[in-house]
């Protein structure tokens, strides 16, 4: 069965002096400001677009990766994702870069790097941003 999940946005002003906050609807945790300034310049405890789809790439790679591995019969100790999404003003999302480290009992370098691929290209998140370029850096932990 498909989920849905939300998140609404209000902002108030122009682009670059107003203000909005995003509020996370299904989830309920919380709502959060941004600002251009926070989007295009320093962060000063504030969040952008790119920051929320860091948030969800990371987590959704994490997933897929743990999911590849289980059906090749693997179970990781830890899996450590980080998304960098650069934003070029102007230009828009210009990349996405993935860094996983992990640990996996019993699994070659070999097929870590396969099966990291694979959950690259799976995770959909990652193909819900086929228009970005998705670069990935994968570290197996001994």
């Amino acid at each position: 069965m498909a989920t849905v999940r939300s998140a609404h946005t209000v902002w108030q002003g122009d682009l670059p002096t107003g203000s909005g906050q995003v509020t996370l609807d299904s989830s309920g945790l919380g709502t959060y400001d941004v600002t251009w300034k926070a989007r295009a310049e320093q962060a000063e405890g504030k969040t952008s677009p790119e920051e929320l789809i860091a948030a969800a790439h990371s987590a959704c790679f994490s997933m897929a990766f743990s999911h590849a591995l289980g059906a090749e019969g693997k179970t990781p100790s830890k899996v450590q994702t980080k998304a960098d999404v650069t934003f070029q003003p102007g230009e828009g999302i210009t990349g996405i870069h993935l860094t996983l480290l992990a640990s996996v009992p019993d699994l070659s370098e070999e097929d870590f790097q396969r099966i990291a691929e694979g959950a690259k290209t799976g995770c959909p998140v990652s193909a819900a941003l086929t228009g970005t370029t998705i670069t990935l850096e994968a570290t197996l932990e001994a």
